[in-house]
């Protein structure tokens, strides 16, 4: 068993599958949610173990809503504009240019994240049966920190929340996203 499979199997499913996991998951009552740290190679092979562990969470009466960052990514750039013009922008203008574009898109208007992101937790969640997992948080690298996200979903959030992160540890207490950013 590799450390994610054990990690994901004997800490982060027992508290998940616990009656009430919000006093575990979160030493704040008002941002009931966890990081999961992975290393960003092993991103495959977490899509796969946390189908196994929705699976087996469903099995004990949870409802599992699985959050894709890369899909509200997707779609808040399409709110802007036809993908493929995103790509004849970066030719033009270059890529710095279009991560400090789509940085602004992700973090104001309509087409922000953490409203993309609010408008799929479950309406009404119970926080004794749902649960959220945030995925695909690689797609934002590196336009997007998701500690600002984070941040932004505070009081939006009411229902055990897993963010899965794709990074290193930095330190005893730091991370940095993909590996590469503080």
């Amino acid at each position: 068993m590799s450390d994610l499979e054990h990690r994901l199997k004997h800490d982060l499913e027992p508290i998940l599958g616990q009656a009430d996991p919000r006093q575990r998951i979160s030493a704040y009552h008002d941002m009931p949610y966890a990081l999961f740290r992975y290393d960003p190679e092993e991103e495959f092979t977490l899509r796969q173990q946390v189908t196994l562990l929705e699976t087996r969470l469903s099995q004990k009466g949870k409802r599992v809503r699985r959050i894709s960052l890369a899909q509200c990514l997707d779609a808040a750039m399409r709110l802007h504009r036809p993908l493929a013009e995103w790509f004849d922008v970066e030719r033009e203008l270059g890529t710095e240019t279009v991560v400090d574009t789509v940085h602004s898109v992700l973090s104001e208007g309509e087409s922000s994240l953490v409203d993309l992101v609010a408008s799929q937790l479950p309406e009404d969640g119970d926080p004794l049966h749902d649960i959220v997992f945030i995925m695909r948080t690689g797609a934002l690298f590196p336009v997007y920190r998701t500690f600002s996200l984070l941040e932004q979903l505070k009081g939006r959030v009411h229902v055990p929340t897993v963010l899965f992160y794709p990074g290193d540890l930095d330190g005893a207490a730091g991370l940095r996203f993909m590996g590469v950013l503080d």
